[in-house]
């Protein structure tokens, strides 16, 4: 759906938008990531971007990935920590956070509230880059990110 298919969406219940799908976070089988939604919000070719609003549930957390394509986020819900790049931070409702190119990234919801947030892309993106055991062991030498990693369980 275009954005000028519906041109209003009224807010339903629970952040989620009337006329528009709850999607799977990601339908790619070997990313690792726990309990999450994405709705599209507007995605038209003219406007060259898609707006998204993603649902992490208590403790969940997002795929640690990078890509080329940048990220412009806001939080509309809850709390919860974020890595970008070596910074791990505690973010919570109206934060703004950019995710610059080919930057590791990962999102993660307080053990008692969902973190929901908007997220404006590129509508024409790259896949997105899973990190290889190399690169977990680079980012495994700062301390604060060894820490959040180690709450996300990830393998190599």
């Amino acid at each position: 759906m275009t954005s000028s298919d519906k041109p209003v969406h009224r807010r339903a219940k629970d952040y989620r938008w009337q006329g528009v799908e709850e999607l799977p976070y990601k339908e790619d089988g070997r990313a690792l990531f726990k309990t999450i939604t994405r709705q599209v919000l507007f995605s038209d070719p003219q406007m060259q971007g898609e707006l998204r609003y993603f649902e992490v549930a208590p403790g969940g957390y997002s795929t640690l990935e990078r890509h080329e394509h940048m990220h412009a986020l806001l939080v509309l819900r809850g709390r919860g920590h974020c890595l970008v790049g070596d910074e791990v931070k505690a973010i919570e409702l109206y934060d703004l956070i950019t995710v610059p190119s080919m930057t590791w990234h990962q999102f993660r919801a307080d053990a008692g509230e969902p973190l929901g947030f908007l997220c404006m892309v590129n509508a024409a993106r790259d896949k997105p880059q899973l990190p290889t055991a190399q690169d977990l062991s680079r980012l495994k030498a700062s301390p604060a990110v060894a820490a959040f990693l180690a709450e996300g369980q990830h393998r190599p």
